[in-house]
């Protein structure tokens, strides 16, 4: 039976906060992804920026000090050890996420960049639009999140875009999303793998495990792995954090 990871582990189950290691981090998928941009804005050596290339709550910076698409002079000087978060704008309750073309000339400059990259209305599964996610070129490590209390659940009950979902399943909306079937829209060129760049790795991180869903996020990982003949995926199991978004 899978052994949950606790969040705070990430980074260093990861190989991520190695020294001398440049990170820049793809977030996308359905739930956990913001939880997890911020554990690895805390765990990551050297000068660190947390951005966004979609749209999220203007609140979701979490205290950090916020830039708007700042000058150079500025990415220069961050300091070791302090991220900030990096947006376009912020228009009513949604902070604007910067163009990707942006991530990548940050990452020349500073140690990490780690990139919300994708929506889900806080659903804990999705499947990508034609314009989704949008993945900065550089990025060199792609983690994909699924919310484990998915699995089980009838798709249109508990998927953003279930109709696409169900179409990359090969099932209707009203079935349920079973470990076999997220792991075939997680895996699908068209699915969560749509926009990896070519040398980027490939994670996938189960967020909200518990005693209740245990069993069914194990069978999740073990589709993943019959499904996928690549050797870059990893699926991670998170224990509940104390916020999932």
């Amino acid at each position: 039976m899978v052994d949950p990871l606790q969040i705070s582990e990430l980074a260093n189950y990861l190989g991520l906060d190695a020294p001398q290691i440049k990170n820049h981090i793809a977030i996308v998928g359905g739930g956990g992804k913001t939880t997890i941009l911020h554990a690895l804005g805390k765990q990551l050596r050297g000068r660190t920026i947390l951005t966004s290339t979609t749209k999220m709550g203007f609140d979701q910076n979490r205290s950090l000090p916020v830039y708007f698409e700042p000058e150079d002079e500025i990415i220069q000087n961050i300091s070791n050890g302090t991220p900030i978060m990096i947006w376009k704008e912020v228009q009513g309750e949604k902070a604007i996420g910067v163009d990707p073309s942006l991530c990548d000339h940050w990452f020349q400059n500073v140690d990490n960049v780690i990139v919300e990259a994708d929506g889900s209305r806080r659903l804990p599964f999705k499947a990508p639009a034609a314009f989704e996610p949008v993945v900065p070129s550089s990025s060199n490590l792609m983690i994909s999140t699924i919310g484990a209390d998915a699995l089980g659940q009838v798709i249109s009950s508990c998927c953003h875009r279930p109709e696409r979902v169900a179409d990359l399943a090969e099932c209707m909306p009203h079935d349920h999303l079973t470990p076999k079937r997220a792991a075939k829209v997680i895996l699908h060129s068209e699915g969560q793998k749509k926009a990896k760049p070519t040398k980027s790795k490939f994670c996938v991180a189960i967020t909200k495990v518990n005693d209740v869903n245990q069993r069914k996020a194990q069978d999740l990982i073990e589709s993943l792995h019959s499904l996928n003949q690549d050797t870059d995926v990893v699926a991670i199991a998170f224990e509940a954090a104390q916020e999932i978004a």
